[in-house]
């Protein structure tokens, strides 16, 4: 019998692709005075192209975009700050978020989250999709000292949720930190389909968040 239902953040509840889009054309925007000599179009493509789906942090960005486009009157560092400050503005959440996420509350379901990243980033990304109430635990490998895919975050929310693995599920779009990684310490996993993998060993697959409530209820 399932109890426990722990989700990935960024491309799984979060939709970081649109997200990083819209904040990087707000970003030109309100920077325009400073960043106004690079074409739009070549700025945005570029950092979304360094920063490969958020695998590579945003310091190493801006400084490749400022050493790119001769940047003089803002340092990378200014622009990391712009980052971190205002991207929580800028979060799109995937559809049926909130209705998924208040059907598996009304039927008693723990929920939890377990993503990578930056403490307080995350944690404000999480705030801004308004979802905070819905968790009874929620772990982010800069606070944890530890990420995925290593178990140990895993059997950390587990206990902070007082779960079992073999009644918990996780649902992740990462074929390794979130699928593999949840499988290994004896949870089901359910893939949040995405384009950047094909063949990805999990026990189920969604394309839409409206499709997790049916599948858990499914497992009994």
């Amino acid at each position: 019998m399932i109890n426990a239902i722990l989700f990935d953040l960024d491309g799984t509840l979060l939709d970081r692709d649109k997200s990083v889009q819209l904040f990087i054309d707000n970003q030109y925007e309100r920077l325009n005075n400073y960043i106004g000599h690079i074409p739009k179009e070549k700025y945005t493509q570029r950092f979304t192209e360094l920063d490969n789906h958020g695998y590579v942090w945003k310091d190493k960005v801006y400084q490749q975009l400022v050493m790119e486009f001769d940047i003089k009157k803002l340092n990378w560092e200014e622009l990391l700050l712009d980052y971190v400050n205002e991207f929580k503005h800028d979060c799109v959440p995937f559809p049926h978020l909130h209705s998924m996420l208040e059907e598996l509350s009304n039927n008693k379901f723990i929920l939890g989250i377990i993503t990578n990243g930056y403490g307080q980033f995350q944690m404000d990304n999480i705030k801004a999709l308004g979802i905070e109430q819905y968790f009874q635990a929620i772990l982010i490998s800069e606070w944890e000292k530890i990420k995925k895919p290593d178990p140990q975050i895993f059997t950390r929310a587990l206990k902070q949720l007082n779960a079992l693995p073999n009644q918990s599920v996780f649902v992740g779009d990462h074929p390794v930190n979130d699928c593999k990684a949840s499988q290994i310490v004896g949870m089901k996993s359910i893939w949040k389909k995405n384009l950047q993998w094909n063949k990805v060993d999990a026990n189920f697959i969604v394309e839409d968040l409206a499709e997790i409530p049916p599948i858990i209820n499914k497992m009994g």
